[in-house]
């Protein structure tokens, strides 16, 4: 058994209920917002999509993201806010690009997790790690960072399920 079973096991079903729920959605209905101060289906993908970037790309490697150096940030159509889909985003004023950019930006981050993370052992687990760029700087070891990363990806993916269902109705996950 490797040591990053447990969280491959954990992003991969809720990456496949993730598929699950947005598999018949259209354009529209990935950018609807069920009001005007919460976020839409397209939004949250994306969210997922751009922490795991972060989170795998940048904060555990320390090498540049995808959503900058294959130009996601562009396809998004946010060059003017290159971090983007974070906290506090103007949610009024985003729109979501086409639905085959944002699954193509969760394949592309989805085999760089699987690359990556499939590489760990249970040493490599243990290795302190700090969360730049924010002003407290927080260190954690490499395998609580992937737990937060499991949390933060299975919250947004509970969110995407949700809205599916407010959206369309039960009956899309079997």
């Amino acid at each position: 058994m490797a040591a990053t079973d447990s969280v491959m096991y954990s992003l991969e079903r809720n990456w496949e209920m993730v598929e699950k729920a947005i598999s018949d959605l259209d354009d529209e209905a990935m950018a609807r917002q069920p009001n005007a101060h919460s976020n839409s289906i397209a939004w949250i993908f994306g969210h997922i999509s751009r922490v795991t970037d972060m989170f795998i790309m940048q904060r555990l490697q320390s090498k540049p993201e995808l959503w900058f150096t294959d130009g996601w940030c562009e396809r998004y159509g946010m060059t003017e806010n290159v971090e983007g889909l974070g906290m506090g985003a103007d949610l009024a004023n985003w729109n979501a690009p086409a639905r085959e950019v944002q699954v193509g930006y969760f394949e592309a981050v989805k085999a760089i997790t699987r690359e990556y993370v499939g590489s760990l052992s249970a040493e490599d687990l243990e290795r302190r790690v700090v969360f730049p760029p924010t002003a407290l700087r927080q260190e954690h070891t490499l395998g609580t960072a992937l737990g937060q990363l499991v949390l933060e990806s299975v919250a947004h993916g509970g969110q995407i399920a949700y809205l599916r269902g407010f959206h369309r109705g039960m009956g899309w996950y079997r």
